[in-house]
């Protein structure tokens, strides 16, 4: 990275709504593609080539970048399948292609010579010698592994200087080097490095001692307080870290984890790592600011994870008594697109007061009618409902989560903006009163292996 480029933001991109707030919420980039050979089956299936070509299009019309993720590892029978994806792929003409292995680097460049090729972190590049062979190979950057250190970072970009590093600095880590877990594929035969991890690290386990001679078998009681969560990783969040990393001057790119998870999180946790980089190089950076708002988002509990210490010098990057918790917010509600309606994510009524959270670079108008009102209130955005009505003239009282009329809004606001309340008020709404439990959503939350 010269002196003179700023240091790509990289978001995810799960389906063609979240490209678009990733984009609308201050990323340089996004990633994702379809389920076809990519390590997310899961969101690629929320992309056909119509709608990952609709993206890109949406992407290039604002300047900003696609990466296309065919970043599975194939099979022998898969060789030909994967020439032809990667062919029509190309067509679409995307900024670069994320692969995983040697041999689709060559499959990549034979079939798309002009798309830069970028190197998964599932390579588990950690030394110049394995990037030097990468990039000997054609790759332009390497994503590389998470476990990796700034000084090694340095250490590789010294060596060679014209190839691009990209590092992860938020979002899910993975119990193992980066995919390369068997648990899944033990327990339920859905295979990591093929794109459909199980997430079996997040689960709650029961520790059994058996006797073979007797047939007897124990449960051990576990101490209290310390729980079952053996394998489960916290999310990273490297956000504190942000001056550091932009001031080593070897880092080109720093990526966002998590295609499978929320329009709320791309949004938010896109906006605060904006705000994060922009603010270092107007010498403004304050690491509470961009804290606060991620601390907002679910999660396992952060950690700064190895980038600045060695993984065997950490006793901290595990939960061991949850799978994952509330953050400080809930989302209420999103807006439409065209900035005229919302649609409901958390239960509203007449008379409920939401935070509006804005895409970067928007404002908002203040304003007072018979809809609502929109003013500033210690320092943020509130909307206040006066009437809820939905696109067809149905007057509602309440508006309830899955509700999928559009509803008016008081003054049009910024595409793609989000509504959201605080969780006490929100799980007050639910009935429920206690904001620290956990909860229990391995199954709904991505493991990290972009």
């Amino acid at each position: 990275m010269t002196a003179q480029n700023k240091v790509e933001l990289l978001a995810p991109a799960g389906n063609l709504e979240k490209m678009k707030i990733a984009l609308n919420y201050g990323a340089d980039a996004v990633y994702g593609g379809t389920s076809t050979f990519s390590l997310r089956i899961r969101s690629g299936k929320e992309f056909d080539i119509e709608s990952y070509a609709e993206g890109i299009e949406y992407a290039h019309a604002r300047g900003k970048k696609v990466y296309s993720t065919v970043n599975s590892f194939p099979f022998n029978s898969q060789m030909k399948l994967y020439e032809n994806h990667i062919a029509k792929i190309a067509e679409l003409k995307p900024d670069a292609l994320i692969v995983s292995s040697p041999g689709v680097v060559k499959i990549a460049h034979k079939i798309a010579p002009d798309i830069p090729i970028h190197l998964s972190t599932q390579a588990n590049v950690m030394n110049a010698m394995d990037a030097e062979v990468y990039y000997d190979l054609g790759v332009k950057r390497i994503i590389v592994a998470r476990e990796i250190s700034l000084k090694d970072c340095e250490a590789i970009k010294t060596h060679i200087p014209d190839l691009e590093l990209e590092i992860f600095v938020h979002g899910s880590m993975c119990f193992a080097y980066s995919g390369r877990c068997l648990i899944s594929s033990l327990q339920t035969g859905r295979v990591p490095n093929r794109g459909s991890c199980a997430n079996d690290c997040r689960f709650p386990y029961e520790i059994y001692a058996h006797n073979p001679e007797s047939g007897t078998t124990f449960r051990l009681d576990e101490e209290e307080g310390i729980g079952t969560y053996i394998m489960n990783a916290k999310d990273m969040n490297m956000a504190s870290h942000v001056d550091e990393i932009l001031k080593s001057g070897v880092v080109d790119s720093l990526k966002i984890e998590g295609r499978t998870k929320s329009p709320y999180y791309a949004g938010v946790v896109t906006k605060a790592y904006r705000h994060a980089i922009d603010d270092f190089y107007a010498s403004d950076f304050d690491e509470k600011r961009y804290q606060k708002e991620l601390g907002t988002t679910q999660n396992r509990g952060f950690t700064d994870a190895y980038l600045l210490s060695r993984p065997f010098d950490r006793n901290d990057t595990e939960s061991n008594e949850f799978s994952i918790q509330y953050g400080t917010h809930q989302v209420a509600g999103l807006v439409s697109e065209d900035g005229l309606s919302w649609k409901c994510k958390d239960k509203t009524c007449v008379g409920d007061s939401v935070e509006i959270v804005l895409p970067v670079g928007t404002t908002v108008e203040l304003v007072d009618n018979d809809v609502g009102t929109i003013e500033e209130i210690e320092g943020s955005y509130v909307i206040t409902f006066k009437k809820l009505t939905t696109k067809d003239g149905k007057v509602l009282e309440c508006v309830h989560s899955g509700n999928v009329n559009e509803i008016l809004l008081p003054a049009a606001l910024p595409g793609y903006t989000i509504l959201r309340r605080e969780i006490a008020e929100a799980l007050e709404k639910k009935g429920l009163t206690e904001v620290s439990t956990p909860m229990k959503l391995e199954q709904k939350v991505g493991s990290g292996h972009d």
